[in-house]
Formats: structure tokens, sequence, C-alpha cells
């Protein structure tokens, strides 16, 4: 009888994120298991909003699992932890846990008298002209105002790369504790060799900042232009009179005015002839994040086509680098449905890693009371919302797809385990955006414990594969998560809060785990289907 040479055999494949072997119970009381070092800091890192609480952690013992994590990988292997805070800060698009990385990173090795790597930490995660700041502001509440020299060279680094006309007016303001003259003053950059202007940039940033009022060089053309747009003189009404004309819009661009400065320099509210003006010169995610106020003040439909066609392109999509719940919080805010169609398409492009997968699968979506914590500050976002949309996301691009909310049905922790689960009806036709809204005014967010074994084993009907979709913080059950399916069927869990212990194991024999709040991970799927390892996302691999 044939044992091994079957039409189901197929090769052993494994993925990155892996348990030890190690058993502890998750914070509900189910059965667990232990990740290595560092596939826990890789969960953590990609679904972690420092100093956010959750659940089960509050903010300060997230942010101090995540240094620990960092500190250890930082001298064991310091080849890994530099490219995963490089992909985190970059398509990861995690931000400031990738600058409070870089920033852990440096003191550990420092304090070990490692040499080597730190500096290239630091400029790899600062992406933007701000951060040098909110790097320095990080360092000296943790650590004072003594500056190691390789945080001041790869800060000196990343100002060469960052600090340019529309980022010192965008951001060298009043409000920040470091301004770009302080930074300049301590890390000491020399120009960029092929900007012949940026000497005097950096000139003109530290007499801002010591109050000096110098004639401004000719090589700086926009923030001459600002100088004089901002001039005293000139009445409120005749400022706004000004936005009325071309000639007055081209002033606006040519002096880097963004809408945040066109608030202030009008001295009143932002009406439509104000935002008209300055809409073609804002960036994706300024527009993003006021389509309500252009509504309110009634931008034309025509400029209002233009914005959609920025949100809508593919290209500005992938550069913003926006997480996909971003999208869907923009369509709740936006009053209106003319942004509708335009936040789809943007929202589809940032889910353009969900492959289609053939056969039959069960995408089990975790909507317990656990997965009602926050991943934004302002609590608006809520992680069984991102466990919906990327749960629907897949449903839909699978040849068969159940969709299923799981909860628990146990009233008391003394009941018998038993799930809550309820089908979601997909229809293929249905905008992604309005099917996760008719979840949630459906009554798909169920609340309640996790009871995900017992939900496997009612909902489980020979699928070719299953993909949970949750906090992983199952409650206890008499059989365990991966034993309430069949082992030679894949289970693929979506880890969306990054606790230390997972509900089974993973890393290889059908049993595997990734996470995060973008769409990376999901090319894993068809990858280990296909009989081939995967790896770290930043990982290049060749094959014959």
């Amino acid at each position: 009888m044939a044992r091994f040479n079957t039409r189901a055999a197929g090769p052993a494949v494994s993925s990155p994120v892996t348990t030890t072997g190690e058993r502890a119970a998750t914070h509900a009381g189910g059965a667990g298991h232990l990740r290595d070092t560092k596939s826990e800091l890789f969960l953590l890192a990609v679904t972690n909003m420092v100093g956010t609480d959750t659940f089960y952690e509050t903010g300060g013992q997230r942010d101090d699992r995540f240094t620990h994590l960092v500190r250890k990988l930082a001298t064991e292997d310091p080849d890994w932890c530099l490219e995963f805070l490089r992909w985190l800060r970059g398509p990861g698009s995690m931000r400031t846990a990738a600058l409070v990385g870089a920033a852990e990173f440096t003191a550990e090795r420092i304090l070990k008298e490692a040499a080597g790597y730190s500096r290239q930490a630091v400029d790899a995660v600062l992406q933007r002209a701000d951060e040098p700041g909110e790097m320095l502001g990080y360092w000296t509440s943790r650590y004072g105002r003594t500056l190691p020299k390789p945080l001041k060279r790869g800060m000196a680094d990343a100002v060469r790369r960052l600090y340019g006309e529309k980022t010192l007016l965008k951001y060298d303001t009043d409000s920040k504790g470091y301004r770009f003259g302080d930074i300049l003053n301590l890390v000491h950059p020399s120009p960029a060799a092929d900007k012949p202007w940026q000497g005097d940039l950096f000139q003109h940033a530290l007499d801002r900042r010591k109050g000096r009022d110098e004639e401004i060089p000719p090589s700086l053309g926009m923030v001459r232009a600002r100088q004089q747009l901002l001039s005293p003189g000139g009445s409120a009404e005749s400022r706004r009179l000004l936005l009325s004309t071309a000639e007055g819009r081209r002033r606006l661009h040519e002096a880097g005015m963004t809408w945040e400065s066109l608030a202030g320099w009008l001295q009143g509210p932002m009406d439509r002839a104000a935002w008209e003006a300055v809409i073609p010169s804002m960036g994706y995610m300024a527009l993003l994040r006021n389509l309500r106020n252009f509504d309110e003040a009634g931008v034309s439909d025509e400029v209002a086509e233009a914005v959609c066609r920025k949100l809508a392109d593919p290209e500005q999509v992938a550069r913003s680098r926006q997480l996909p719940m971003r999208f869907y919080s923009a369509y709740n805010a936006a009053p209106s449905l003319r942004w509708g169609h335009a936040l789809e398409k943007a929202l589809t492009a940032s889910l353009g890693n969900i492959p289609v997968l053939t056969g039959r699968t069960l995408v089990l979506v975790d909507t317990s009371t656990s997965m009602e914590a926050g991943f934004s500050r302002d609590g608006s976002l809520k992680r069984w919302d991102a466990a919906a949309l990327f749960g629907l996301g897949l449903g839909r691009r699978c040849d068969r797809a159940d969709v299923v909310s799981f909860s628990s049905a146990r009233r008391y922790v003394s009941d018998e385990p038993g799930a809550r689960t309820k089908p979601f009806p997909l229809d293929r036709d249905e905008p992604l955006l309005r099917a996760v809204g008719r979840w949630k005014d459906g009554g798909w967010f169920l609340g309640g414990g996790t009871d995900t074994a017992a939900a496997l084993r009612q909902e489980y009907k020979a699928h070719d594969r299953v993909v949970i979709v949750t906090d992983e913080q199952a409650g206890h059950d008499v059989h365990e998560v991966t034993r309430s399916i069949p082992g030679t069927t894949p289970m693929y869990t979506w880890n969306l809060a990054g606790y230390r212990t997972g509900h089974a194991p993973s890393g290889g024999r059908n049993r595997h785990a990734f996470g995060g709040l973008t769409d990376q991970a999901f090319r894993m799927i068809p990858l280990l289907e296909s009989g081939r390892d995967a790896h770290w996302p930043w990982e290049t691999v060749t094959t014959d």
C-alpha cells in the first residue's frame, strides 16, 4: 500500500514566523505556543502603534517588550535587525515603531561597545524631514542630551537627504521642541555635493532659529517667495481676494504654502476659494484626511474630480504608503458619495498583494471583545475593523470562500466551550468598503470571548485551507486550535495584535502565521502552496 507517494503528498515548506516548542497560556487561558525572538518582534512591530493600549496589554507594556526584543537582536543578529528596521519603515509602513527601534538598537550597541550598524539603522528609518527631530526628542527623553557619534552621523546622513526648502517651510515651526537649526547645531552635517543650494538652506535655518533677520539668499527661491507673500500689510479681505486669481494661486504654489499655513495666513476659516487654491499643491495624505472639509466648504465638482483622480491612482497609492484601514477611515468620515468610488479603487490598489486562491477557503474573522481594542489613538479604528476588511478582501479573491465571524457562545467562565459564529453572505459585485460597512451595521461584530477551536470544528467542512484573522488569544478548550482541523489542511493565522503567545504552532507542517496592517504578508500563501519556502519580506531569494 502506498504510504508516501500519494496525490495529497507535497513538499514540506517553512515560513519565517516560528514557534519554539515551548508552551504558555494565552491571555484568555487557552493552550498557547511561544515564538522565537525574531518572530515575536516581527509580529509585535507590524501591529504596534507605539504608546497605544490593547485589550490585554497597556501601551507601556507593549513598548517595553518591543524595546527588549530589539535590544536583544541588536547584538545577537544586527544584520537581521538592521534589515528588519529598514523594511518596517518602508514597505511595513510603521513609522514610530521603526524610529523607536532604531534608537534602541543604537543604545544597546553603544552600551555593549559594539561597532558598526547603528549609523545605518538611524539613517534607514528617517524618511521624512520632521523625523530627525522626532528621533532627537525620543533619544534625549530616554538617554539625555549626550549624543553618541553613530546617532549623530546617521542623523546627518538623513538631514542631507531630507532637508530642502519645502520641508523647511512645512516642518520647521515654533511648535517643535527641536527646530531644524537645533539639529544642524547638534549633528553638523555637511551639505550634499549634488545640492549646491543646501549650504544656504542650512545657514538660513540657523538664522531662523536664532531670530536673525538676515537676507535670504537668491538660491532659496521658495523661501523668498514665502517671505514676500507673508510680509506685513494687506487686509484679510485682500488676502482672500488674492485666492480668486490665477496669479494668486501661482504665488501660493511658489511659496510652498500648505493648507495649514494658508489657514494661518488667512486668519479665518478655510472656505471654498481657499481650499480650491491649495488643493493642487496638497500631498496624498493631506487630501485623504480633508475630504469632509472639502465637502463642508463646497468645493466644485471639477476640483473634486481632480482629487479623486489622484486618490485612485495606483502609483500615488503606492508612494503614499497609507495603511488600507486609512481608506476605510476616510470613507467613514466623508459625508458625500462622490469620494466613494475613488476610495474603493485606492483600497483595491493598497490590497494588491491579496492572492487569487483556488479551491474552497474558510476565512474565520475574530470579532471577540478583545478585538474591539483600537489601534489608532483616537479609537476610531478597531482591530476587528481591520480583521473584517482583510477577511472580506481575501474572501472576494477566492474561487469559493466561506467568510465567517466568530467569538464565543459562553456567557460565564465555567460554561463549556462553544463557538458563536455568523457566516457573511459575500456579494462579489459589492464594493469592499460597502461590504465592510454592511458587516458593521448588520451585526457581524459579535463580542464576547474567543472560542477559536470550537469555531473551527463548527465551520470547517473539508475546506482546502483555513485563514484565521485574529489576535490569537483563544480561550480554553479540550482540543487545541491546531488539532481542530486535519493536520493535512493548511491553516494560516493572520495576527493583528502581536501578543507574545500564539494559538497554534507555526513555521511548518501546514501551520503558518503572519501579520501586520498591510497586505504584504498575503504573498506567502501562494508561495507556500506552490511548494516553496517563505522568507522574511525583505529577503530576496533566488530559485533555479
